[in-house]
């Protein structure tokens, strides 16, 4: 056989070999995607009706064969997110399942199709839809009307409370709460000032601008007017976002948190937060809700804003590769069971963890 035959043979089945071992390796790789994101809850999308309009949401309930559990409603922070937060919400929801409970989310209004506007709502706008949401879950007969509870982060520390001041709730788990909008408003720009290594020149013009900025909420200024202030440069402002902004700046939950007390609330507080000044927010709901014992506080020092490991989430790329191979491992160590723990705790009906 001719020389060059053979070499041709071989080069071909060098490539056939290869090609095989890039399949397997793919087959693998798709595998263990599948497998570490499939989830121990089941879920199933609902409708729930609210202010003539529909809330599309996600109902995630416990495999473990009972006919009724009860209930964590998640409340979502800023930002157009949907019921599942891309999927970030679902290694809670398996948490809580394992605790005995199950989970409800929905789409913000305008998010994957839903009708309206997040844009459009107040804090009392979310407030009134959680409550709704509520209502709707407790007339299921799958659902423990005894043990509702909220869980919220964020945007939701002005929600939460709202909320339990429209209808009974067991307990509430907020995350990374906000209390304050312009106190955290400035101490976020500060951080991240901070974090950038900004010069006194930038933190002084940065700060001016923020004044501006409150002056012209206060006065209830239109956003074309926001957009001659700031010389155009708007910086991804919208008027949309605006009107939000307007509607809600004035937000202080330290008005409303006195409904919770008595409430079992488990604060949670990461050590690496450039959003939420914890420090604050754990003074105010210390100085709120600590007499009665009712108020469980946790730090995470390594998490982020989102409790997510501050060594994953400083990188978008091991953020992305971490929730795709191992989704529950982005959480903060112990974040996933401390909250189950909080849930089987006497009085609200939990699973004991192992």
């Amino acid at each position: 056989m001719c020389p060059k035959v053979r070499s041709r043979r071989r080069g071909l089945r060098i490539t056939l070999w290869l090609l095989i071992a890039l399949l397997f390796t793919a087959a693998g790789l798709v595998g263990a995607v599948l497998w570490q994101n499939s989830y121990d809850v089941t879920e199933r999308r609902v409708s729930i009706r609210h202010g003539g309009h529909t809330l599309n949401g996600v109902l995630a309930t416990p495999r473990d064969g009972r006919e009724q559990h009860g209930l964590i409603v998640y409340v979502h922070g800023d930002g157009p997110i949907g019921a599942t937060h891309a999927g970030g919400y679902r290694p809670m929801w398996e948490a809580n399942a394992k605790a005995g409970y199950a989970s409800l989310s929905w789409d913000k209004p305008g998010v994957a199709g839903a009708p309206g506007d997040w844009l459009s709502q107040s804090m009392d706008d979310r407030a009134d839809e959680a409550a709704a949401a509520i209502a709707w879950a407790r007339a299921r007969p799958d659902v423990d009307p005894a043990r509702i509870g909220l869980w919220g982060a964020s945007q939701a520390g002005w929600v939460l409370p709202k909320v339990a001041a429209r209808t009974p709730v067991s307990f509430v788990i907020a995350v990374s709460p906000a209390v304050n909008w312009l106190r955290q408003g400035r101490y976020n720009l500060l951080a991240e000032l901070r974090a950038d290594g900004a010069s006194a020149a930038r933190v002084e013009a940065e700060t001016a601008r923020s004044e501006t900025t409150r002056r012209l909420l206060e006065r209830r200024a239109p956003f074309e007017e926001y957009a001659r202030a700031t010389g155009g440069d708007v910086r991804g402002m919208t008027a949309r976002r605006w009107g939000f902004i307007s509607r809600n700046f004035t937000a202080d939950a330290t008005r409303d948190l006195p409904v919770l007390r008595g409430v079992p609330v488990l604060l949670v507080l990461a050590g690496h937060d450039v959003n939420v000044d914890t420090a604050d927010t754990e003074r105010v709901y210390r100085g709120v809700l600590e007499t009665g014992g009712a108020l469980t506080v946790e730090r995470y020092p390594d998490a982020n804003h989102s409790l997510v490991k501050q060594s994953i989430g400083e990188s978008e790329l091991t953020t992305a590769l971490v929730a795709l191979f191992r989704p529950r491992s982005l959480f903060a160590d112990g974040f996933l069971a401390d909250q189950r723990r909080f849930l089987a705790e006497p009085g609200r009906g939990g699973t004991t963890p192992p």
